[in-house]
């Protein structure tokens, strides 16, 4: 089956402060390219070359005037509006025409990684029809979602828990199956008022379709002062793998 990527780059990127008062974070400078190149790249070199983005109202004529048709970059890039925030698997939900026919290879555009995203790719190819995390350990757990494993499979997905069951965090590198999109549609938001992603990943795991890869390198989101200058820090220290 063919593969497809996805890129969520919308939000507000209200903790990032006057950063974003008149940008998207994702179009903010780390190390010498903007945020939104990396996970484009990571794409792009894993073989994926048709990528559709997704961002909010205000920025969108910026990303299509920063990439274009996406042939710089060696892909054809599509555009969806996100009109309103409203959780990442609400705005993986507008993916759903253009995935149909295809795995979707989705990342968070304000996650920063070493390791190239090809080897995460193939090993989730041995289980086309299951849903596929990519996990790490962190020394906050309870920032993110956590999994708990056992016997080398994902038993508990807990989204923020004040106690968790592991120090395995869920990155925002996640890889489904066509039928994610039938799951979407069923969601009903969180007390945060949004769909959660985590709500997705744990309806696999009770069809035990969820498996996972492990990343050893570095990885960071971007999306506040501190973890901006953490990711800006990291990649001229060592440029990440393409």
């Amino acid at each position: 089956m063919k593969r497809r990527g996805v890129i969520l780059a919308g939000g507000k990127g209200t903790r990032l402060g006057d950063l974003t008062k008149v940008t998207n974070k994702h179009l903010l400078p780390v190390g010498s390219m903007p945020m939104v190149f990396y996970p484009l790249k990571k794409l792009v070199g894993a073989g994926i070359s048709e990528i559709l983005l997704v961002s909010g109202t205000e920025h969108m004529g910026d990303f299509v005037e920063l990439l274009g048709s996406g042939r710089e970059y060696g892909c054809s890039l599509t555009y969806r509006v996100q009109d309103e925030a409203g959780g990442i698997a609400q705005a993986l939900g507008l993916a759903a025409h253009f995935c149909r026919d295809a795995i979707s290879v989705v990342l968070l555009g304000d996650n920063i990684f070493y390791d190239p995203l090809g080897p995460i790719v193939e090993e989730a190819s041995s289980h086309p029809e299951w849903a596929w995390l990519t996990l790490m350990k962190v020394s906050d757990p309870q920032r993110f979602g956590v999994a708990e494993l056992q016997n080398d499979r994902i038993v508990s997905i807990e989204e923020k828990p004040a106690k968790p069951k592991s120090d395995y965090a869920v990155l925002g590198i996640y890889i489904y199956p066509p039928d994610v999109y039938d799951i979407i549609p069923e969601l009903r938001p969180s007390g945060r008022g949004e769909l959660e992603i985590t709500d997705v990943n744990q309806r696999f795991l009770k069809q035990e379709r969820l498996g996972y890869s492990l990343l050893n390198n570095y990885w960071t989101d971007a999306g506040t002062l501190d973890s901006l200058a953490y990711a800006n820090q990291l990649v001229r220290q060592q440029p990440p793998l393409f």
